[in-house]
């Protein structure tokens, strides 16, 4: 795999306020796929780094998520005889802001700790690390979204929504009323029932 120059990336031209970024997006979406070069004779340590996050997701612990609140997923995966990582996610808005979020949030601390297993990674809050991620990084040649109109944080809220309203179909209160003969026009109206085969899934 061709890689580019870390060096002639930050020996470069200057680049403009808002300069063009890798990665493509499908809607709101943008994709994020970085190969790193693992120090030689890490890859044990960042195999038990990457261990302990994965535990404290499957415990709960996602606050970095909630805080960031625009990831949609993420990877890491150690391959090439244990010489290289993978990181690949998903993200809304832009480029910039997402890796800002690195540095400004609970994951800086956990990037750092990631990354710091490889090769050149300056520090998340080092004002050189979007150069270093823009080095390493591959853009997808396809990308596609599911629900491209959709933002992590509006998969939330109609999250929170659909169980308010399944919540209200469940309750004794909601049953009355579908047996009160006040309702029988509103109940048969298609609107309605729209709404109700669309709570059924």
């Amino acid at each position: 795999m061709l890689r580019r120059d870390f060096m002639a990336a930050m020996g470069g031209a200057t680049q403009s306020a808002q300069p063009e970024r890798p990665g493509r997006t499908d809607g709101v979406a943008g994709e994020f796929t970085v190969f790193c070069r693992i120090k030689p004779g890490h890859a044990d340590e960042l195999r038990e780094v990457l261990d302990e996050l994965m535990d404290a997701m499957g415990t709960g612990d996602r606050a970095a998520l909630r805080q960031i609140g625009t990831l949609h997923d993420a990877r890491h995966v150690i391959f090439d005889n244990d010489t290289q990582l993978l990181f690949a996610s998903v993200f809304d808005g832009s480029w910039d802001t997402y890796i800002d979020d690195f540095a400004t949030t609970v994951v800086g601390e956990r990037f750092d700790r990631v990354f710091s297993h490889t090769e050149g990674f300056p520090g998340v809050k080092d004002p050189n690390v979007k150069e270093w991620f823009v080095a390493q990084q591959e853009p997808a040649l396809v990308f596609v979204s599911s629900y491209p109109d959709l933002t992590v944080k509006q998969i939330w809220k109609d999250q929170r929504v659909n169980e308010a309203f399944q919540a209200v179909l469940d309750s004794s209160e909601f049953q009355a009323a579908l047996e009160n003969p006040a309702n029988k026009e509103l109940l048969a109206s298609p609107a309605f029932q729209k709404l109700l085969d669309q709570a059924a899934g």
